[in-house]
């Protein structure tokens, strides 16, 4: 005769539920090899979202980017606590990219390009909740017929593009948005590279909140 405990359903349920989520998530190596089309002016962008929507701990922006990387389309929000899960953000993501601008569905190949800048405490390294945006941008660009471009973070010590290398001091998560326009004074400092990327071009037209 064996003596022993069945492990409990709730346990086996919570370690179903945390394997679902890990398997939502993308890696940096995974997001460096996805062919993420670089952005020609990340600062410009960065700086215009920041403005736009002035940030703060847990607020995702959005933004949609036509073919010559002119801002389309803007949106802001703020997460929901809990475990970080890429199916919600996916769903997050799509129903705010759904309120600001119609779908592409219909184009062979995506013309318009989605980029999400995500404000959050910490410094500049990769973590599971940056892999569960990651996944969630591009699950969220392929049901809506968009590309998927740029995850930026902007923590306190500033910007920085995933999957390049590129990034600056300011804005911050803590930095006074600038007024639309307005050009940062300070020199554009770099990250240490450790999983950057890119942003785009000026910003010229904004959209919803």
């Amino acid at each position: 005769m064996t003596l022993g405990f069945a492990p409990s359903t709730a346990s086996l349920g919570s370690s179903s539920a945390s394997a679902s989520r890990l398997a939502r998530m993308l890696e940096p190596a995974d997001w460096a090899a996805a062919g993420v089309p670089l952005l020609r002016s990340p600062r410009e962008v960065v700086s215009g979202l920041h403005s736009r929507h002035r940030p703060l701990p847990t607020t995702a922006v959005v933004a949609v980017l036509d073919h010559e990387e002119r801002l389309t389309a803007s949106a802001s929000f703020t997460r929901r606590p809990g475990p970080a899960d890429g199916w919600e953000f996916r769903n997050a993501l799509l129903a705010h990219l759904r309120r600001v601008v119609p779908h592409d569905l219909r184009r062979r190949t995506p013309v318009r390009t989605a980029v999400l800048v995500y404000c959050r405490d910490g410094d500049e390294r990769w973590t599971e909740e940056d892999g569960a945006w990651m996944w969630g941008l591009r699950d969220a660009c392929t049901l809506h017929g968009l590309r998927c471009g740029a995850y930026i973070t902007l923590t306190k010590a500033g910007w920085q593009v995933f999957g390049e290398g590129r990034g600056g001091r300011r804005p911050s998560s803590d930095s006074t948005p600038l007024a639309l326009g307005e050009q940062p004074t300070g020199e554009l400092g770099h990250l240490t590279p450790r999983t950057a990327g890119g942003a785009a071009e000026p910003l010229r037209r904004a959209a919803a909140r």
